[in-house]
């Protein structure tokens, strides 16, 4: 049984930092593309950053490039998302979410997702 378990959030001011966790347990990384989703309450949940099973491609929502970057450990079964001049905007919980079928151009999709952690919720005081 796959399980994702987000840690690392918490209460920061704006332009400060955070690093986000997600560790996998039931499914190996090195097959799997993995994503960052965000949820704000009364919003939708939106895309963060991904990356791909092969070639490590990570796109990135326009909102976050240049502040957030993705990367994943295969040694360690993790991914984590560093987050840097963060805003009151990027208020949200954040989800982990990872898939062994999704192509490239669905990446930012969080349809093609099957594996979901419960979130982690980050909160950027102004």
């Amino acid at each position: 049984q796959v399980q994702l378990v987000e840690s690392g959030g918490g209460l920061v001011q704006a332009g400060g930092s955070l690093r986000l966790s997600c560790a996998a347990s039931g499914v190996s990384f090195t097959r799997y593309a993995l994503a960052w989703f965000r949820q704000a309450p009364g919003k939708e949940r939106e895309f963060v950053a991904a990356i791909s099973q092969r070639h490590g491609s990570t796109p990135y929502a326009d909102s976050v490039k240049g502040r957030f970057t993705i990367s994943k450990d295969n040694a360690k079964n993790m991914v984590t998302l560093q987050m840097n001049n963060l805003k009151p905007e990027d208020t949200a919980l954040y989800y982990c979410a990872a898939s062994g079928t999704i192509i490239v151009s669905q990446l930012r999709s969080h349809l093609g997702y099957a594996y979901w952690g419960l979130g982690t919720q980050v909160t950027v005081s102004s």
